[in-house]
């Protein structure tokens, strides 16, 4: 367990409280994450998107959550994004026509798609940094 938030407590603290331990600023990512992923996805769940959408925000939720249970509060986190997110984006890449900015639904797409490829930068560098052996 490394000593980012020390061992003994990152081993009693659930994911969500090792979250609300981290930079305000990765909270309120995190945060904003959340709401546009997983609000939206319950908003606009009668677009086809949108069940995409939250079954890859559910997925990657799970799958962090166990490895956090396995690896604790470490940048092998962002596996959970890189395994659900990468195939929808790809998904909500083809059906970008579809869109129609216009219309809130759309916009709300746009705001997801910007969103998770912007954390999939972000998760890609960490999961090749903890490969390299960067573990925080």
């Amino acid at each position: 367990m490394p000593d980012f938030i020390g061992a003994t407590v990152a081993d009693s603290l659930s994911l969500n409280a090792a979250i609300m331990m981290q930079p305000l600023w990765l909270q309120a990512w995190v945060g904003w994450m959340v709401l546009v992923n997983f609000a939206g996805a319950v908003l606009f769940i009668r677009r086809p998107e949108a069940k995409w959408v939250l079954g890859a925000i559910i997925a990657a939720a799970l799958f962090m959550g166990w490895l956090y249970g396995q690896f604790g509060f470490q940048r092998i986190l962002g596996l959970a994004h890189v395994a659900f997110w990468t195939p929808l984006m790809v998904y909500l890449w083809s059906r970008r026509q579809q869109w129609s900015l216009s219309a809130l639904s759309g916009k709300w797409l746009a705001a997801v798609f910007v969103t998770d490829a912007t954390s999939l930068v972000i998760d890609y560098i960490d999961v090749a940094r903890y490969l390299a052996g960067e573990r925080l």
